[in-house]
Parts: C-alpha cells; structure tokens; sequence
C-alpha cells in the first residue's frame, strides 16, 4: 500500500494497534500492523523489560511507543509531587465514598504500598524518563496524548530520527500540534475508548484534513470507533493515511484484560461505552458499571477529583473489584470496568490480535472492491 505512514512506519498495511499488552503489540506487528505499547504507569526499568521482551518476539519487525503527558492536570507546574504526598490532598469525603461503595459490594480494599520516592500519576518528568529508556530498543514511533508533546519529547524524536505522533480530540488541537512540529496526527472522535472529546471520527477527520492543508502536510491517522476494515477503508476514503485502534484489541485472547471484562464486552451493546470522569479525573470513555454509574449518578457522589488526584482513588478500588469478581463475588462483577471506546457493540467474540489483523486486511479489500463495483456500474 502507498500510504504515507507504511512508509514513515516500515508496514505493509497502515493498522495501528495501541495495547498496554506487550503479546498484543507484538503479534500485531507480525501480522504486518504496527503495534503501540502504552507505557503511561511504567517505569525506565520495567519499560525496558517489556520492550526486551517484545524485541525478543516481533521477529525484527518495527513498533512504537506511547506515553500520556498531560498538559493540563491539578498539579501542573509543581516539582516533586510523589504519589504519598498527593495522596495526602485526597479529600476524606471522597476517599470515604469510595470505600462505602466498595462495602456495599462485598469488596475489600487492598490498599498497595508504594516506595517514598514513586512519581505522581501521570508525572511528565517519569514519561520522559520512560522514553529515554525506551530508545535503548529499536522503537520506531512515540506518541502522546492529552496535550502538544513537551518540545524535549519532539526534540528527543528528530535526534533519534523517529516520527512523533499526537492524539487529538478538536480542530484547534490539531492546529497547535502540527505548528509545534509532530509528525503524525491521531485524529480520535468520541467514539474512542481512554479520553476523548466530543466530536465523532466521521466529522472529525475531514475537519482536521481540512484545517491543516493550508499549514502543513502531516499524515492523519483516524481512530475512534474502528473495529473492523471496512470502517478503516471508509476513513482512508476520507482522506486518512490509515487508522489508529486501541478497543478492538481488548478483545483478544492475548490482552491484558481479565476474563470477565471481555464477557462483559460481548454482552455489552455501543450505549455501553460511557464517559465518565470516575476513573482518572477526565473524561474518558470505558464500559459502564456500577463504578461509574455511582460516581456520575449517586446523589451522594462528591464528583471526581481533578486529574491525577481521581486515580489515586480507582485504580487501588478497581484492582480490589477485579479481584473481588474474579473470585466469584457478583456485586463486584456489577462493578468491572475498563476504558473501552462504543466499538464495544460490535464485538462478539474473543479472537487471537493475529486473526484481528487478517480480518481488518480482508475486510478492507472487501470494501475496496465493494466501492469499485459501484463506480463500474
């Protein structure tokens, strides 16, 4: 294929596989995507062993990196905020409601220690870190979301001669990114599972197209929504390089998701897919449950914390519940959830992210020749 990004990336076919699975990431790439780890939560360390492990199985062929550096969140501008010391400003009304919901379920908060010096959430200083790390290894992408790469991070991708992607939710975040020098732009509709914004793919991505022709040529990747290759044929007929996707591969046998979450993604209908601040401060799409129904519903929610401040609050109570329903406790079942964009109505069963990559190729082709069909009549 012709496009752009096979050439900026070294694929034959332009499928983007955003996973926090190391599996998932590799295999994509095999198959002949690109697959994306998300290393938001990741250490240098750890992100070193997990990119030594996917060098040790992608069988030579290439795959990137994405962090999340926040432009905007509570403790913006601060230095040395750690997780203890954050945890400290967490409001005890808000710590209480968690813990009351957790009762209610029969769950047990297992609270987890944390080293003196471990990083805030989210922590710009870490995903810099994290990357410096991660060019000891053959990566041939970074990414960021939520806001314009620092220009350190652009910096650090030209020096290595390696394109820096963003993601991008509106019309003037696109604007920005591209006068600041990314070299690839995820243009992500509300579809999309993780944050995003308000707009749909099918609006956004011509939008954007149009907004930064007269500035730059800079290749747009479409994500929100995009599950299968047809829906990847009908972005590119917009003018897309190819498609970034991330809540597809949450329904494979090699993700990271637990069991009962990909039940819970086949019995799920698109309506499911809600945004909620619940989880990180933000909003950001995932499947909707007892949690987040409580947070944005409950009278008695005192409402989320800003960014990064709510994560201290869910990801502890989220592993407690994921525990909880793993062992058979129903009401903690009622409260799964995980980011997961309103692709999730699609989704009917649990395949290997090989076979996911060989169904988006054939059904792209389909499509193709579904389209050529209509012009020769």
């Amino acid at each position: 294929m012709k496009s752009p990004i096979c050439e900026m990336l070294g694929v034959e076919f332009p499928l983007v596989a955003f996973s926090h699975c190391r599996d998932v990431v590799a295999a994509v790439s095999r198959a002949g995507g690109f697959g994306v780890l998300g290393a938001t939560g990741h250490s240098p360390d750890s992100v070193r062993r997990e990119l030594k492990w996917i060098d040790d199985h992608v069988d030579g062929k290439p795959y990137g990196l994405d962090v999340l550096i926040p432009e905007n969140m509570a403790t913006a501008g601060e230095s040395g905020v750690t997780y203890k010391s954050l945890r400290a400003r967490v409001p005890l009304q808000h710590s209480a409601f968690a813990r009351a919901l957790l009762e209610k379920a029969g769950v047990i908060l297992a609270d987890r220690d944390v080293p003196d010096d471990q990083p805030q959430p989210f922590d710009p200083m870490r995903a810099m870190d994290v990357l410096e790390a991660a060019f000891e290894h053959p990566i041939k992408l970074i990414a960021n979301a939520l806001g314009v790469p620092p220009p350190a991070m652009i910096d650090m991708g030209k020096r290595h001669g390696v394109p820096v992607a963003a993601l991008v939710g509106a019309r003037e975040h696109a604007i920005r990114q591209v006068n600041a020098g990314v070299d690839i732009l995820v243009v992500q509709g509300t579809e999309a599972g993780g944050h995003c914004g308000e707009v749909t793919t099918l609006v956004l991505v011509p939008e954007v197209l149009h907004a930064i022709k007269a500035i730059r040529d800079v290749p747009v990747l479409a994500a929100g929504g995009i599950m299968n290759g047809a829906q990847m044929a009908a972005c590119m007929a917009m003018g897309a390089a190819g498609a970034w996707t991330g809540s597809v591969w949450l329904a494979t046998v090699e993700s990271e998701t637990s069991e009962i979450f990909r039940e819970k993604m086949i019995e799920a209908t698109s309506r499911d897919a809600v945004r909620s601040k619940s989880r990180t401060g933000k909003p950001a799409r995932q499947l909707r449950s007892a949690w987040t129904e409580a947070w944005e519903r409950d009278p008695a929610s005192p409402g989320a914390l800003p960014m990064p401040m709510q994560s201290l609050i869910s990801e502890n109570a989220l592993r407690s519940v994921d525990r909880a329903a793993a062992a058979g406790n129903p009401r903690a079942r009622e409260m799964v959830t995980y980011f997961v964009g309103q692709g999730v109505g699609l989704i009917d069963s649990v395949r290997s992210a090989g076979q996911v990559v060989q169904d988006f190729k054939r059904e792209f082709i389909d499509a193709v020749e579904h389209l050529n069909d209509l012009m020769a009549e």
